[in-house]
């Protein structure tokens, strides 16, 4: 039974004068925080409003206006100014234990899945400080992007078309803006797309999970690229699905592997023209092997053609989607990796028949992303923006790619071996055979360098050492010197081993 009493003693309650929150505010607070935490038990009498005033050198006013709102709220009892006690409210004085969250703390089987999914590296933690940060995965050229011209883009459309944009917009996002992307696809990617099956959303991400959403059931299968991509196998695992992994050689996936896992899967995820991680366009046997496969097993192919654009050596690759004849392959595209990441646009290019789906799926999610910066990109592309600034990335990232190349040569002394890109903004650093990639990384990021290792993007063990190096972001004049420290964490590495 809770213990009663009539007595009142005295109340610490510290104000901060200078801080914006009202006094009154601060005391409510205050108060309220030790009734909650079990420090004023129910029936216990506070000060009067004139002696808690004169306690903390503020006006009797302050004090009552504070009373009255605990009395409001029913945290305290007694008619103010007359005395006033704690509430008879029943509070279990516990502890609270870290993510203490609901439910008993208890995660649904799905949210505990997904949480467990990414182990994020030590490295990645440190990335906001440092947006040059070396050697990052995904970032591009962050050091070369036209951000003066941006913003005067921004600025043109809030002047002269905020008004215009200001209610809500299409589900499926700026009608301007889905055709200049069908536009440029189809010059770029060989992909032949009306606007009205390009479904726009804040990033590949918000697309993909969307994707996952609409298409899949939970427990169907989905063949999973190995190693592949971290955020969509988080993606999958949110949807429920059962994903299978299938490994990946020097021609894609391999479909043959596929079909022997598991032949009646519901989706296949790929990167075709350029393998997340490995760096390996999927050849064009593999490409209509992986068609035939979809339309027999009535199956969708979720395309993520994620950098593309950046191909500075050989012809440029077309896209799987270009070679589907039987509408099962959905196309995904972001502009986070060709500009740059915090601006969350991309989109899906969806069957014609997929279309009012996924249309619908979007108005229970998020309506739409924000349509100034759409307006602002459809400017960028329509007035020719993108394509020089693209070009002239291709032959940034190719001086870049070359350096990384070179200066590992030079200065790994032959324990990172680099084949060198065709296209893209990272490689993978092969090791000798006993070094511990994920050991390496974690000298690495005491050091300050980002160097993932492989296996991070394997759901089952990989035979081969190496570490994921982005290139993208580091200037061509700090290459040699992350390098060199990279080339130290490895050294590192090998001394515990022989030791």
């Amino acid at each position: 039974m809770t213990k009663r009493t009539n007595r009142s003693r005295p109340t610490t309650v510290a104000l901060d004068p200078g801080s914006p929150i009202p006094l009154y505010r601060q005391i409510y607070s205050r108060v309220r925080g030790a009734i909650l935490s079990g420090q004023l038990e129910s029936g216990e009498r506070l000060p009067s409003t004139r002696a808690l005033a004169q306690q903390l050198g503020v006006s009797r006013t302050t004090v009552l206006t504070a009373y009255e709102q605990l009395l409001a709220e029913g945290y305290v009892t007694g008619r103010v100014g007359a005395g006033t006690s704690v509430a008879d409210i029943a509070i279990e004085k516990r502890p609270r234990r870290r993510g203490d969250h609901g439910r008993g703390g208890h995660l649904s089987r799905r949210g505990a899945k997904i949480a467990r999914q990414i182990n994020v590296p030590e490295d990645s933690r440190v990335a906001a400080a440092n947006p040059l940060y070396a050697f990052r995965v995904g970032v591009p050229a962050l050091d070369e992007f036209p951000y003066g011209l941006w913003a005067r883009l921004l600025a043109r459309r809030a002047r002269y078309s905020l008004r215009s944009l200001a209610d809500y917009q299409a589900f499926a996002g700026y009608q301007p803006l889905r055709k200049a992307i069908a536009s440029q696809l189809a010059v770029s990617r060989g992909i032949d797309c009306d606007a009205e099956q390009i479904v726009m959303f804040a990033g590949a991400q918000a697309a993909l999970d969307l994707a996952a959403r609409v298409l899949l059931d939970p427990g169907d299968a989905v063949w999973m690229e190995e190693p592949g991509h971290l955020g969509v196998r988080g993606v999958l695992v949110g949807a429920g699905a059962k994903c299978v992994a299938v490994p990946v050689d020097a021609e894609g996936l391999d479909v043959a592997a596929g079909i022997a896992r598991h032949p009646q899967a519901r989706l296949a995820f790929v990167t075709p023209s350029r393998q997340f991680p490995l760096g390996v366009p999927m050849s064009f046997a593999r490409r209509l092997a992986l068609l035939e496969w979809a339309r027999d097993a009535k199956a969708w192919v979720l395309e993520d053609d994620y950098d593309s654009e950046y191909r500075y050596r050989g012809r440029p690759i077309e896209a799987l989607h270009a070679l589907d004849s039987d509408g099962r392959v959905i196309y995904v595209g972001t502009f986070s990796k060709l500009l740059f990441p915090s601006l969350r646009i991309g989109y899906l290019v969806v069957p014609p028949e997929l279309v009012d789906a996924f249309i619908a799926a979007r108005r229970f999610s998020d309506m739409h992303p924000p349509t100034l910066e759409q307006a602002a990109l459809t400017d960028f592309i329509v007035d020719g923006h993108f394509g020089r600034h693209i070009r002239r990335m291709r032959t940034l990232y190719a001086e870049r790619s070359a350096a990384l190349v070179e200066g590992a040569a030079q200065t790994a002394g032959g324990m990172i071996r680099i084949v060198p890109p065709a296209a893209g903004m990272h490689v993978v650093g092969w090791l000798p055979d006993g070094f511990d990639a994920a050991e390496i990384s974690r000298h690495a990021a005491a050091l300050g360098i980002e160097a993932r290792p492989l296996s991070l993007y394997c759901a089952e063990h990989t035979t081969r050492s190496g570490l994921v190096l982005g290139y993208g972001a580091v200037d061509t004049g700090r290459i040699t010197g992350a390098l060199r420290k990279l080339t130290k964490a490895i050294r590192q590495t090998g001394t515990e081993l022989r030791g």
